[in-house]
């Protein structure tokens, strides 16, 4: 960084900082919502899943189920740590949450976030059975892949390189949930599955957040967004309804 130039110039002219020393406080602030809302939501995603393990219809399921949960418990750690380095305390923050928290099933909250945490509204929803589950999880983890793809890229290098660790793990859940949906289909669940298409959709599609975000020019500037809210909804929305229509079901 030249050295009559500041961080804000620096960072608006897409360059990166390795050092929490360094980070502004704004940076700072909107660096550890991001971690945030990540490490709960995984956290709290993980919680979901769990309760969930035991009803897979065979031990397969079982088993993609639970490396669900241990890999998505184990992509908060990694997260949680770089926030460790910005002096949040790691050793309360896992176990003093209420992750397996939610809501009624007929509850509407569009993009409000818990009072207890700061997980994406899609996992204050409750999941109902082995077939909501696996539904649950072909869109969510499509959507994950849209957002990690835009948080790979973002300016604080450290945790640029842990979504790029992270990315693939989580498209491989994605890979299982597909796997999961074919055969739920091929077993004439389809009826069902479109039940929960309709459930999900509007839910995981909020968790983009509003088109008007006013923060967004200030995001970008920071180099910690590129894509508008907008842009990554439509991605994932023609990213899912692909899946979608290859399975013979259709979003609402």
């Amino acid at each position: 960084m030249a050295e009559d130039m500041t961080i804000e110039s620096y960072l608006a002219a897409g360059g990166v900082l390795t050092n929490p020393m360094n980070v502004p406080p704004r940076y700072r602030a909107e660096l550890m919502k991001l971690m945030a809302t990540f490490v709960d939501s995984e956290l709290a995603g993980a919680a979901g899943f769990a309760d969930i393990i035991n009803e897979g219809p065979g031990i397969k399921e079982r088993i993609a189920a639970a490396k669900i949960v241990l890999e998505k418990t184990d992509n908060a750690d990694c997260v949680l740590r770089i926030m460790g380095e910005f002096g949040a305390n790691t050793e309360r923050y896992a176990t003093h949450h209420p992750w397996t928290a939610r809501l009624e099933r007929s509850a509407d909250i569009g993009a409000t976030r818990s009072e207890h945490d700061m997980r994406l509204a899609v996992f204050n929803y409750p999941i109902e059975g082995w077939v909501d589950a696996v539904v649950m999880n072909l869109l969510m983890s499509r959507a994950v892949v849209v957002q990690l793809a835009e948080f790979s890229m973002i300016s604080y290098q450290p945790l640029a390189e842990a979504f790029r660790t992270i990315a693939p793990i989580e498209a491989h859940h994605g890979e299982l949930a597909l796997e999961g949906a074919v055969k739920l289909v091929e077993e004439g669940h389809a009826a069902g599955m479109q039940g929960s298409v309709d459930y999900w959709w509007p839910r995981v599609a909020a968790s983009f957040g509003t088109g008007s975000s006013k923060k967004a020019g200030s995001l970008r500037e920071m180099g910690l967004r590129k894509s508008s809210n907008t842009e990554l909804r439509t991605r994932w929305e023609a990213e899912a309804g692909s899946l979608l229509e290859n399975l013979g079901l259709k979003k609402p």
